[in-house]
């Protein structure tokens, strides 16, 4: 078990990427399983301490497990780490992990728990919490699935993705069992996949790169003279034609994949979607 003291955050990632004044942070759901004490550790070892995020752990436990996970947890990062109970209210730069034998939602903030009612071997309490964190918190939700055998989280990554919320998963390379990670990126489109100790400076540098979201007023007509080039490439290359779809609701996805890949401008975006076709597949996907 890793003991070590909690390191300092990396250059450029130790001021909060998020305003939390209005109360609007975003909370972070991590479904974890086998081999998940190892990726949890990875990844609260390298979150800053004040990202501005809520971080809310759901791992597969054995129903008669001592819940040791926040004390373990504790170690490792300089958050409050916290086993969640009934109506506890989530609030930024704290870590909630569930009880053993629970599963849990999301309502208005609030963390609520339920024993569960289906056997032990159809439990899917990551996709519980994730289904109710993408319809309480929408482009607020993030889900990340860490190692774990078998697919639970991957449905859940689903409900976030539709409501604009951000997706991220361990590379299934790198996580001690993947079978949660393959699944989630065989059925999601991530829109970040890399090792578990990668993630918080890859989601902290893309929460800083995604814009507000663009209203219709506000596109002028150099960025729709791009979009129109976009328009054209995923026609080319897909037949299917975007020309008709509210802009607003293009710019969001294409915004996404420009935060993906730290593109700035969206002329560069363009070149970059010319010489990359996987990139047009990818962005027709979404």
């Amino acid at each position: 078990m890793n003991t070590k003291k909690p390191k300092s955050a990396e250059p450029g990632t130790k001021k909060a990427p998020v305003n939390t004044d209005s109360g609007q942070f975003p909370i972070v759901g991590i479904g974890a399983s086998a081999g998940g004490l190892e990726a949890l550790e990875q990844f609260f070892g390298n979150m800053p301490k004040d990202s501005g995020m809520a971080f809310v752990v759901i791992q597969h436990l054995d129903p008669n497990h001592v819940g040791i996970m926040p004390e373990l947890l504790q170690r490792i990062t300089l958050m409050k780490v916290l086993q969640a109970s009934d109506r506890l209210k989530v609030k930024p730069n704290c870590v909630y992990v569930i009880p053993p034998n629970k599963s849990m939602s999301l309502l208005n903030g609030a963390l609520h728990l339920f024993d569960p009612v289906e056997s032990r071997g159809l439990r899917l309490p990551i996709d519980i919490f994730f289904r109710s964190l993408a319809v309480d918190m929408e482009e607020k939700s993030i889900g990340i699935i860490l190692s774990g055998m078998g697919s639970d989280g991957t449905l859940g990554l689903k409900a976030i993705k539709e409501k604009n919320g951000i997706v991220l998963v361990q590379s299934p390379g790198s996580a001690k069992f993947d079978g949660m990670p393959y699944s989630a990126t065989e059925a999601v489109i991530a829109d970040i996949v890399a090792p578990a100790e990668e993630l918080p400076a890859k989601l902290i540098a893309f929460l800083k790169f995604i814009p507000s979201v663009i209203i219709d007023t506000e596109i002028d007509s150099k960025s729709k003279s791009n979009l129109d080039k976009i328009i054209i490439l995923l026609r080319e290359q897909s037949g299917h034609d975007f020309s008709l779809y509210k802009k607003s609701t293009l710019f969001r996805r294409i915004e996404r994949r420009k935060g993906v890949h730290q593109i700035d401008k969206l002329q560069h975006y363009v070149l970059y979607l010319q010489d990359n076709p996987k990139e047009v597949e990818i962005l027709f996907k979404e």
